[in-house]
């Protein structure tokens, strides 16, 4: 297997070349993203380090906020359901609340986020509702999740960052992806505080070129 993949690079490499050179493309590969793989591989060997004790407190925080808003849940509807069904969530907000469908899909009625945002001006059950889904996501894709993708030997978060995913150009992190920490609410600030220099002596930098792509 191992054979198999240097020998198909290496079968490619004639058939690329001259992609490379009748899309005029050569300097840009030679003298940018070739000498960048280096770099990305460096960053990812290092791997950031993340405030594990922090994340288990925010944990905490929002089971807690949750549970309050399951009980609010329960009470705006008048019974108790299972929230992450969209089924019983359908038939609690069109058929016992009679709110008004905003779109229907093939198998019934829509509850995402577009319906519920909508439904909010009316009801208070849809507010709740995006609330409990945030913090859900906040918990389950961050809070629990990223210090279990703490390397055991070095302590460290290792992403991957991709230089041929995205259509203009930019990097792309997966593994975990580390460049859609959200930063809008203030649980999403909590949670980027999490990411931390890995010695007391050191800082993170957080720099950005104004407008760097429409002056390229």
């Amino acid at each position: 297997y191992a054979c198999e993949d240097a020998d198909c690079v290496f079968r490619l490499v004639p058939i690329l070349e001259k992609k490379l050179h009748e899309a005029h493309l050569e300097k840009l590969f030679t003298t940018c993203e070739m000498p960048l793989v280096e770099v990305l591989a460096a960053m990812e060997y290092a791997g950031v380090k993340i405030d594990v004790p922090l994340l288990k407190k925010l944990a905490r925080k929002a089971e807690k906020e949750l549970e309050r808003l399951t009980d609010v849940i329960y009470r705006e509807a008048g019974k108790e359901f299972n929230i992450n069904s969209p089924k019983q969530l359908s038939a609690i907000l069109f058929e016992d609340l009679h709110l008004p469908v905003v779109k229907k899909t093939k198998t019934g009625y829509s509850t995402d986020v577009s319906v519920l945002e909508t439904l909010a001006h009316n009801h208070a059950l849809p507010r709740y509702l995006l609330e409990y889904r945030e913090y859900a996501k906040f918990k389950s894709t961050y809070l629990d999740a990223l210090p279990q993708l703490l390397n055991p030997e070095t302590g460290m978060v290792h992403t991957s960052f991709n230089q041929t995913v995205t259509a203009t150009g930019r990097l792309s992190s997966s593994n975990p992806n580390v460049q859609n920490i959200p930063v809008k609410t203030e649980l999403g600030r909590e949670i980027r505080k999490a990411f931390i220099p890995r010695a007391k002596t050191r800082r993170i930098l957080s720099a950005d070129y104004s407008q760097i792509e429409l002056r390229l």
